[in-house]
């Protein structure tokens, strides 16, 4: 059998984190790790999700006991009033979301690719 690849190894590093997660709530945590201090809207906008789904699967990456999250409350991102407007927020990595942020990385960066390996059958 062979080894995972990179995208297998770092769906499980996420599902490690709690088997609930959706890949909405993946995507969302991807884009914010590429895009600290995006919006809501950004979310929706790039990931092409509503603004609800954007919102909901950015509240399941918050901080546990937080008004602004909500279940599983992973504790990855932070979201702070958006200075330019004081209405939305603006979504940034917590320590937690670094860590996870940066050991993708180093799954990608050894990363095995997803091609077959050829089987050999005896005669």
């Amino acid at each position: 059998m062979r080894v995972r690849n990179g995208l297998l190894q770092a769906l499980h590093a996420f599902k490690a984190l709690d088997s609930r997660i959706s890949v909405n709530e993946l995507i969302a945590f991807l884009y914010a790790a590429e895009n600290e201090g995006l919006t809501v809207q950004d979310l929706a906008h790039v990931a092409r999700l509503t603004q609800s789904t954007a919102s909901r699967s950015l509240r399941a990456l918050g901080p546990q006991g937080s008004e602004w999250s909500q279940p599983p409350a992973l504790g990855l991102l932070e979201a702070f009033l958006n200075p330019d407007d004081g209405r939305s927020h603006v979504i940034h990595l917590s320590p937690a979301g670094r860590d996870l942020r940066d050991q993708l990385d180093e799954i990608i960066r050894q990363s095995a690719t997803i091609s077959p390996q050829r089987v050999v059958r005896a005669a």
